[in-house]
């Protein structure tokens, strides 16, 4: 099934009035932003934009690498990503009877991994801010047979299609860095929680050993731009993914904000030297 949210006229991001160049390879989201406004919504990658038209621009970016995404993922982590998943999964626990919200889960890679490890009847839920994404997951479902225990469906995270307490387990992999304002995300993800659900976020975060933040920083900003040319024919949208990765807050500043939006036994798990993170949390 799958469900599409109407959204407002939105300007075309290749218009954004005001739009600065890219800066250096600082970390933007860490400069104070204006009265009231949350510190990443000002900032697309490294350059800084109206709040308003940063969605928009995010949708653009994922419209262009949809079909292509699963297969950049491999190349750029070197099929890491996978092996990440799969901890998550882990501590997950999947269980028959659960009902899991992936949201920005687009091609379904999650919620598949999901109901397969409940190892009976279980639900799932993948809601993704860009319909090419989930057309692309909903493609992949009837490929794997997957024809029964997903709903598809586009929204947006910040302002979540579903009913308060409805679900056992939030998931958002390598989503939350692109929303335009993190702690609306993160309230919602509580709101849609039943009391004693689970919070998870797989993302990038800030590597911990300095020998690899080195070698990590060279290959980020000079291989995955030219992969992203070459495999999506997009060299942009790789530039901002890498971006977007720079400006996320580190391990410790996000479980603040998690915690913040009202979640108990916030902690973190760093993968491979902390290019990523798995942060989790119960719902009070």
């Amino acid at each position: 099934m799958l469900q599409t949210m109407a959204e407002d006229p939105s300007p075309d991001p290749a218009s954004v009035p005001g739009a600065q160049p890219r800066g250096p390879s600082v970390y933007p989201a860490d400069r104070p932003s204006g009265p009231g406004e949350a510190p990443e919504a000002r900032w697309f990658g490294f350059r800084e934009v109206d709040p308003r038209t940063k969605a928009p621009m995010v949708r653009q970016v994922f419209d262009s690498v949809a079909t292509n995404y699963d297969l950049m993922n491999d190349l750029m982590s070197g099929g890491i990503h996978r092996l990440w998943k799969s901890d998550l999964i882990e501590l997950i626990r999947p269980r028959p009877g659960m009902t899991l919200l992936d949201v920005a889960g687009g091609t379904g890679d999650i919620s598949f991994r999901f109901l397969e490890a409940a190892g009976g009847p279980a639900q799932a839920f993948v809601c993704d801010i860009n319909e090419k994404m989930i057309l692309v997951g909903r493609d992949r479902a009837v490929d794997r047979g997957v024809l029964s225990g997903v709903d598809w469906i586009v929204g947006d995270a910040e302002t979540l299609p579903l009913k308060s307490r409805s679900v056992d387990v939030y998931t958002i992999a390598f989503g939350l860095r692109n929303v335009t304002r993190i702690d609306a995300a993160l309230a919602e993800a509580r709101r849609v929680l039943r009391p004693g659900g689970r919070f998870f976020c797989l993302e990038f975060s800030r590597v911990v050993l300095p020998v690899l933040r080195d070698v990590y920083d060279r290959y980020s900003f000079t291989v995955l731009p030219r992969l992203g040319q070459m495999v999506a024919g997009d060299r942009e949208a790789y530039q901002y993914l890498v971006e977007s990765i720079r400006q996320f807050p580190d391990q410790r500043s996000l479980v603040g904000r998690i915690e913040a939006a009202g979640f108990g036994q916030v902690r973190y798990r760093n993968l491979t030297g902390g290019i990523a993170a798995i942060h989790s949390g119960w719902r009070l």
